[in-house]
């Protein structure tokens, strides 16, 4: 068994960077900022999560730190190689399963596989076996030799998966893993990622918008929103960067009315926000202070129609930096699907 000592050394040694990044940007007309100025580390073997709305820049940054995109400005280095004068040895790096279907629908999921093998120049002595033991990780050996235009979706992110991992990167990108699927697929998505950190000790760099996924996977997250990061931390580290509970109350006023000072004043409330007909108030003591603040809306007028208390989520911190809920802006996504019989394997010729 190990000495106090020697257990203190391990837990105080520096984490490995894998991935730093600074200041770097991506405008695409000279004008707007796709990208604005981001600034983040990447340790190894974590998985990192870019949680954020659509046109936030998670994927236009994923394009930029795998070399399909060129930065206007700011540096990176991934694995020790810089993004801008050693963009081949980045490639060779890394691995990328994008937001996009990119599996060629006249091949088989085993020529899908190896034809990315081909692209990294491995040798089909080595690529073939590979291949075969990728395709088990992701539950696809039986259907190896199908055709990709009889795979479902959930299928073909699993091959996207396998083809991701054939050059067995330091670092893999997944941009949105699971956009599209359903509850069981993504179930089994998840479990494939939590397998590449926990055996294979793996980096993983994530985006998502789904507020679960970001919370169940990640152990770190950045918020982005229009191109520019607004914190990063653990989950338990956002929610605790609120400061307390939320107590969200509907009312019914008058337009010129407006009770937000008189809610400050009331002990234990940190903050308070007022959007048209909602207060939003920030407490240390949600269960304590809701009734101070019912007698203070009626004594000012106001009739509550509906008041909850909401313990820190993550929702909950996207509507703290951001000023709205990520649950609003996609309220529709769980249907949105993928392109899945489009060839486009223009990223991997770029590899």
């Amino acid at each position: 068994m190990p000495s106090l000592e020697t257990a203190q050394l391990v837990k105080e040694q520096p984490r490995k960077e894998i991935l730093n990044i600074q200041d770097l940007t991506k405008s695409f007309d000279g004008k707007t900022r796709a990208v604005d100025g981001v600034s983040f580390t990447v340790f190894e073997g974590e998985i990192f999560g870019f949680l954020g709305p659509n046109g936030a820049g998670k994927s236009t940054t994923i394009n930029m730190l795998t070399t399909i995109l060129r930065p206007t400005s700011g540096s990176a280095t991934l694995c020790g190689y810089d993004l801008i004068k050693n963009p081949a040895a980045v490639r060779r790096s890394i691995g990328v399963v994008p937001q996009e279907s990119t599996a060629d629908d006249d091949l088989s999921g085993l020529e899908n596989v190896l034809l990315c093998a081909d692209f990294y120049g491995i040798p089909r002595r080595v690529s073939q076996p590979r291949a075969w033991e990728l395709l088990e990780l992701v539950e696809l050996h039986k259907d190896a030799r199908r055709k990709i235009s009889t795979y479902s979706g959930g299928m073909r992110r699993r091959l996207e998966l396998a083809s991701g991992l054939i050059n067995r990167p330091k670092i893999l990108f997944l941009d949105e893993p699971t956009l599209g699927l359903d509850v069981q697929t993504r179930a089994k998505v998840w479990e494939y990622i939590r397998r590449l950190k926990e055996e294979f000790h793996m980096t993983l760099f994530m985006t998502t918008h789904y507020l679960d996924e970001a919370d169940n996977l990640c152990d770190r997250i950045a918020i982005i929103d229009h191109g520019k990061i607004l914190k990063i931390g653990s989950p338990y580290e956002l929610k605790e960067s609120l400061g307390g509970d939320i107590i969200e109350v509907d009312v019914q006023e008058e337009e010129s009315l407006d009770l937000s000072d008189a809610l400050r004043q009331i002990k234990h409330v940190l903050d308070v926000r007022k959007n048209n007909s909602e207060y939003r108030i920030k407490t240390e003591f949600g269960e304590q202070t809701a009734p101070d603040v019912m007698d203070v809306l009626r004594l000012g007028g106001a009739t509550v129609t509906r008041i909850s208390i909401v313990k820190p989520s993550l929702d909950q911190v996207y509507l703290e930096y951001t000023g709205r809920s990520i649950r609003e802006e996609h309220a529709d996504s769980s249907t949105g699907r993928r392109p899945t019989h489009g060839r486009g394997m223009s990223m991997r010729m770029r590899r």
